[in-house]
């Protein structure tokens, strides 16, 4: 099972709304790029094994779109936790509602995440995940293979490099540089629209959440926006117009700045 996020455009402008909360409502949003990752490895990893891919995304109706995109890039099916109740939810109450409908389906050998999401940028949930399903997490993978029951990681952290190994089932979450994504062709765009998406809400997890010793009243957000006021735009910036001294100009004004 693959862990994806619906996530605004990088290069949207984006905004919060009354309610302190990231306004999702700009028709923008798109899969976390980071998650295109940890769907490829899945699919290396299924195709390896004779495994299925199931992509699973918590979020609002749109987020039907990151899991189709999951769909066309390997995945063979989705599921997607949508329920008004979880509006504002936070990074650990999303690995809860990840854990309730991992319980939920069930026979899960090895849940597959990206490093991080380009919105919150948290990294959180991949470890908050595994501590509620009571299975081992190897994140920040560079490499993953699955060998029998075991999965084997390999990590490059900034001054150490590790080979990780434990028994399924287990979680890794995959950094950019574990694989380059595939881009889906004609035909995996069209496969992707047949492949089905079940929409669950809390109330289909209940039984899970109860397994994991919560319930829907626990799963709101601890944290709440006070304040918020719009950037303000830069009056700093220098144009320079190239009529051939531009790199003259522009190496003045960083020796004039101390940048070298």
């Amino acid at each position: 099972m693959v862990a994806v996020k619906h996530v605004p455009d990088v290069q949207s402008t984006r905004s919060l709304g009354a309610d302190g909360r990231l306004r999702r409502d700009g028709g923008d949003g798109t899969l976390n790029e980071l998650d295109e990752n940890a769907v490829e490895a899945a699919v290396q990893i299924a195709a390896a094994t004779s495994g299925e891919v199931v992509a699973l995304s918590v979020g609002p109706a749109d987020a039907n779109d990151a899991v189709r995109r999951a769909l066309q890039l390997g995945a063979a099916r989705g599921i997607l936790v949508s329920d008004d109740r979880l509006a504002g939810l936070d990074a650990l109450g999303t690995a809860a509602v990840l854990a309730a409908a991992v319980v939920d389906e069930g026979d899960v050998d090895l849940v597959l995440t990206g490093m991080a999401s380009t919105d919150g940028l948290t990294s959180v949930v991949p470890t908050a995940l595994a501590t509620y399903l009571g299975i081992p997490a190897l994140p920040l993978a560079a490499r993953v293979d699955v060998v029998d029951a075991t999965v084997h990681v390999h990590r490059e952290l900034d001054h150490a490099v590790e080979d990780l190994t434990a028994a399924l089932p287990a979680l890794v979450s995959v950094t950019d540089a574990a694989n380059e994504p595939s881009f889906p062709g004609f035909r995996a765009i069209m496969a992707a629209r047949k492949k089905p998406v079940r929409t669950v809400g809390l109330d289909d997890l209940a039984g899970a959440l109860g397994t994991l010793g919560l319930d829907a009243d626990s799963l709101g957000g601890r944290t709440r926006v006070l304040h918020a006021e719009p950037r303000q735009p830069r009056t700093d910036r220098v144009l320079v117009t190239d009529d051939g001294q531009a790199g003259v100009e522009l190496a003045a004004w960083l020796v004039d700045q101390r940048l070298v």
